[in-house]
């Protein structure tokens, strides 16, 4: 089995893989830049220098595992080097389609619940989540406990990695992948994951909000491993 490599979502970081790194042995999260403990500026966050962290960390081909916005970079670092890329998993995560970019394909589904949740900065480069809306719309089934701790680890999310097209090939098109659909998943509709996976033979299921790492940790990394 390869090496898993995690990567968080939007407003996230390596923190948020906390409880199901217990049940991946091996497995390693890092934080995409101006994420977690990196403080590139926000200004500086663009879709390839996440790409440029994610095989930076990579040194003996990973099963690539990417949650919600994550599906855009996971798949930009197996388009520029896919002999990196033992399979690529997508939990609860935007499949990109080619010649769009993550906002496009946001604006593109059935609805977009989390819209309301979602602050732009005065300066229009980054969003943040409504401390408010964070347990009804990102965490609803997970402990309190848990949604203080991401309260206290959230950080600004740059917009210019989401509004990137990304053009996909047969680069990454052609590796292995698995779909974690999330059904209970406030923020990106269950019926879009099932649209943008459409066809897939590896689909998992779990009965889960948005944030699977801390609502059934154990049984993400089963449907992982």
């Amino acid at each position: 089995m390869p090496p898993i490599l995690l990567i968080h979502g939007s407003c996230h970081g390596a923190w948020c893989w906390r409880d199901v790194l217990p049940h991946l042995p091996g497995a390693t999260a890092i934080d995409l830049p101006g994420h977690g403990a990196d403080k590139t500026p926000i200004a500086d966050v663009t879709l390839d220098l996440y790409v440029e962290a994610i095989l930076d960390a990579i040194t003996t081909p990973v099963h690539l595992v990417g949650h919600s916005m994550a599906g855009y970079p996971i798949t930009a670092a197996a388009e520029r080097a896919p002999e990196k890329i033992a399979a690529l998993s997508y939990v609860c995560a935007y499949v990109p389609r080619s010649g769009l970019s993550l906002a496009d394909m946001r604006r593109a589904g059935p609805s977009q619940p989390l819209l309301e949740a979602i602050e732009i900065s005065p300066d229009r480069d980054s969003f943040t989540f409504r401390s408010d809306m964070l347990t009804e719309k990102l965490y609803h089934d997970c402990p309190a406990e848990t949604v203080d701790y991401a309260r206290q680890n959230l950080t600004p999310q740059a917009i210019t990695p989401q509004a990137s097209p990304l053009v996909v090939t047969a680069r990454s098109a052609a590796l292995p992948k698995r779909y974690i659909l999330c059904e209970a998943d406030r923020a990106i509709p269950p019926a879009y994951q099932t649209s943008m996976s459409a066809g897939w033979r590896d689909i998992r299921r779990l009965n889960s909000s948005h944030s699977p790492f801390f609502s059934v940790p154990e049984p993400l990394a089963k449907a992982l491993s």
